[in-house]
């Protein structure tokens, strides 16, 4: 039976535009864009948002905004010509089947390797080994110590995140999400497990959100400021090269209340801890709680929610919306099923970052919210 009265399935207002529902299709790198200019397609990636555009908002899989952005093979960018062609292919057909999508602007940073960069080294604050691994052209190899970003590359970085700002207006997106999160570029000047600078980028906590906060005033004159919003992840511990640090948390409350006091922003984007953090010292189990209080704005949080957990997070008052995942992934209605209380079709782990239509665009559906093709 159709339960319309949940708390995911009512409308919500961010920046100037009104989404049908609170059920948000979160970013997933699914690794589809296998072409030589790294661009999106009609036939795969076209197909497979609209098939997702009843999600009250769509944010797509990160997309670097240079080439020395990338760190992952065949994803999708969005600053060059033909990256910007093939989101509009995307965003006419998410449009037409009533969708609204984001793009979530990414560089990678430290989380890369050579073989992207024609040899050179990847940028970072500092050069610190987030000893990962990264999966190049050739397979999976280990990071390396990347180079420890100068001035003018950071410099040049804003520019590119400008640029990519720019691309996405053009290519049609309702607006942009920074990744500033995950331990990427953002994040890696947010910590200072990864940031050891000693000038104005690093050491206090207003030096290692100085990067951050510089790109997103930059960013904010070629795109109204309620068309942007930003992801963050507190609690990352142990992956991606993070680690807590007693410093971690009071520097994403200064960046969450400097974000509420002087910006207004979509919305902010928050994780639930990745791994258990339960033990690990001066982490935050319950991130959504501890900044509701602290950010008036529309408030987004994900990490292994279920429908009833998100209803619930909703129905208390800490979050606004919900990002879902790899749920997505496999019920492209997902909206519909949450509806009409339809059994979640199981995703297929193996088919994540494989190169074809298989678990991308081939899952059905099985309810009446249907997106036509």
């Amino acid at each position: 039976m159709e339960n319309s009265n949940q708390p995911l399935l009512q409308p919500l207002k961010i920046g100037d535009i009104t989404l049908s529902n609170r059920v948000i299709m979160a970013p997933m790198t699914r690794s589809r864009a296998v072409n030589d200019k790294n661009a999106p397609t009609d036939y795969l990636h076209a197909e497979y948002y609209t098939q997702r555009a009843t999600a009250g908002l769509i944010i797509t899989e990160g997309s670097q905004v240079s080439k020395r952005a990338v760190g992952y093979i065949h994803t999708a960018g969005i600053h060059n010509d033909a990256q910007v062609e093939g989101w509009k292919k995307v965003t006419n057909k998410v449009h037409q089947a009533g969708g609204k999508i984001f793009i979530q602007l990414w560089h990678v940073g430290r989380i890369s390797h050579p073989d992207f960069h024609g040899g050179d080294l990847p940028w970072a604050p500092s050069a610190i080994n987030p000893n990962a691994k990264v999966f190049t052209p050739v397979g999976q190899k280990d990071t390396l110590t990347p180079k420890s970003m100068t001035k003018e590359d950071i410099e040049i970085t804003k520019l590119e995140f400008v640029r990519a700002a720019k691309n996405a207006m053009e290519a049609g997106f309702d607006g942009v999400e920074i990744h500033s999160s995950n331990g990427y570029l953002f994040h890696q000047f947010f910590s200072d497990f990864s940031n050891k600078r000693d000038d104005e980028y690093g050491g206090s906590i207003e030096n290692r959100a100085r990067f951050f906060f510089e790109v997103l005033d930059a960013i904010k004159e070629v795109m109204p400021e309620n068309k942007i919003g930003a992801r963050f992840n507190p609690s990352l511990h142990g992956i991606f090269g993070m680690e807590i640090t007693e410093k971690t948390l009071p520097t994403f409350d200064y960046i969450i209340e400097k974000l509420d006091a002087e910006y207004n922003l979509a919305y902010i984007h928050l994780s639930e801890p990745f791994t258990d953090v339960t033990n690990v010292p001066h982490a935050e189990t319950e991130i959504a709680k501890r900044y509701r209080p602290k950010y008036n704005g529309v408030l987004m949080i994900n990490s292994a929610f279920d429908q009833e957990k998100g209803n619930k997070i909703i129905d208390e008052g800490y979050a606004d919306c919900v990002a879902f995942g790899k749920p997505f992934i496999s019920n492209p209605d997902l909206v519909g099923r949450f509806a009409e209380n339809v059994e979640l079709t199981d995703w297929n782990q193996d088919t994540f970052y494989t190169q074809g239509k298989e678990g991308y665009i081939d899952y059905p559906a099985k309810t009446r919210n249907l997106i036509p093709s």
